[in-house]
């Protein structure tokens, strides 16, 4: 019982990170097609606000892929590693390019292709590993036994390029329900040439399995062939509803639309495959780790798993309703909305320093604090019963302070911001009222 439920964690931990990570991804991909800058820098905005929160839930599936279900991970993983790695590699450029992007004064046009390109790059890497996963990789005994090219299919090309669909539909959905004006009219218009487009992938991708080797579906079970054809009427529905609803109000229902099509397609596959877990013949029980990590598992992530979802729900919260960019003007930047001078204008608005002790002691807790948790790490995870070396806790906290300290002297001489305890007028060569030359 216990292995069903670490599977369930996994099922809705990816499931989440699909949903909600999947239409930020598409939004990305479409900054590629638009030639309108300000509304590229606006997708970006619009984005930095959730994607943060959206990716956390790969995380945790790949937690309980590992600690719960060692099998498929062991399977899987040596198969799909170059895809993988590329994946994460996109994804730190996508979140580099989201940052710089969000932090320049104006719309910057290498960022910016950095950040759709990345996002390009880690829907196709995904459509890869899943089309791989699911065409079957070579395993015996619980093995991989294929070559570095294994997870390379006609099917896996496939899936790459059908999700990459499905991530623009609901990224479309999104800008829908989020935006005005010509971006808002934009996405009306994408939404149903996408939603054509995800239809003919899902038909094409859903029959090649099947065609391919049709004992890996056993639909002669009635539940099962019941709790399938009902996730696809579901789904049939739900793209209905999203086709009617691009260009019409209210503006949330195709995005909810394109949420529900994307869920109930997740539990139509699972309905196909369970209780296999790694095509061709990898099952859950094989798969699963011993009773007592199920149990720990369980308890740990799902006790994660409400403070994620409260993060999902709070970003969302804060950020609800329609998208409007700032205005950016020097004086908003630099003026607290209430200091004026005797003269009624508006006065230089400097925050209060913060004390240089206060810095160090915030900073070496947090280095101590994370050397604390690598060694809690290793007496967990590693099988070893002893602490890391103290010697060694010292080196590396003494050479994560220096650089941190160093880093900081030198952003200061720099100018690129002012080190606590000082102000503005403090800095070399700075003329009064805090300006430089």
């Amino acid at each position: 019982m216990s292995e069903y439920l670490t599977y369930a964690l996994v099922l809705l931990s990816l499931g989440a990170y699909v949903v909600l990570d999947g239409y930020d991804l598409g939004v990305g991909m479409l900054s590629l097609f638009d030639r309108d800058e300000r509304r590229r820098r606006e997708y970006n905005e619009l984005i930095a606000t959730a994607w943060d929160a959206n990716e956390s839930w790969i995380i945790l599936a790949g937690v309980a892929l590992w600690a719960g279900l060692p099998g498929a991970y062991a399977t899987v993983l040596p198969g799909v590693y170059p895809p993988l790695i590329a994946m994460l590699f996109a994804v730190i450029l996508r979140g580099m390019g989201l940052e710089f992007q969000s932090a320049s004064g104006t719309y910057r046009r290498g960022w910016g292709l950095l950040f759709g390109g990345a996002s390009l790059a880690v829907a196709l890497c995904q459509g890869l590993v899943i089309g791989a996963v699911l065409s079957g990789l070579p395993q015996q005994g619980g093995h991989f036994t294929g070559d570095a090219l294994a997870w390379l299919t006609p099917y896996s090309v496939l899936c790459a390029l059908g999700l990459v669909c499905v991530y623009l539909l609901a990224g479309a959905a999104w800008l829908q329900d989020k935006t005005e004006g010509t971006a808002h009219a934009w996405a009306g218009r994408l939404g149903r040439p996408l939603l054509g487009a995800t239809v003919v992938a899902a038909l094409v991708l859903g029959f090649g399995p099947e065609v391919a080797d049709p004992q890996h579906f056993p639909f002669e079970q009635p539940l099962r062939a019941a709790l399938f054809w009902l996730a696809v009427a579901a789904a049939a529905v739900c793209g209905a509803v999203a086709w009617y609803g691009f260009g019409r109000r209210p503006d949330w229902r195709p995005f909810a639309a394109v949420l529900g099509a994307e869920a109930a397609g997740l539990l139509a596959l699972v309905a196909a495959t369970v209780p296999v877990v790694v095509p061709p013949s990898l099952t859950l029980h094989e798969a699963s780790s011993p009773h007592g990590s199920q149990v720990f598992l369980v308890v740990g992530v799902g006790l994660c798993m409400p403070f994620v979802l409260a993060y999902n729900i709070y970003a969302w919260w804060v950020f609800r309703g329609k998208f409007r960019e700032p205005e950016r003007q020097a004086a908003a930047a630099t003026t607290a909305p209430d200091d004026r001078s005797a003269d009624g204008t508006a006065a230089p608005f400097t925050p209060r320093p913060e004390s240089r002790v206060v810095v160090i002691v915030r900073r070496t807790l947090l280095t101590l604090l994370g050397i604390l948790l690598a060694a809690v790490s290793q007496d967990i995870f590693g099988g070893e019963s002893t602490w890391v070396d103290p010697l060694g806790v010292a080196l590396l906290a003494g050479t994560a302070l220096v650089a941190w300290i160093l880093g900081d002297r030198r952003a200061t001489r720099l100018g690129e911001y002012d080190l606590p305890g000082g102000l503005p007028g403090d800095l070399p060569g700075a003329l009064p009222g805090g300006e430089r030359p």
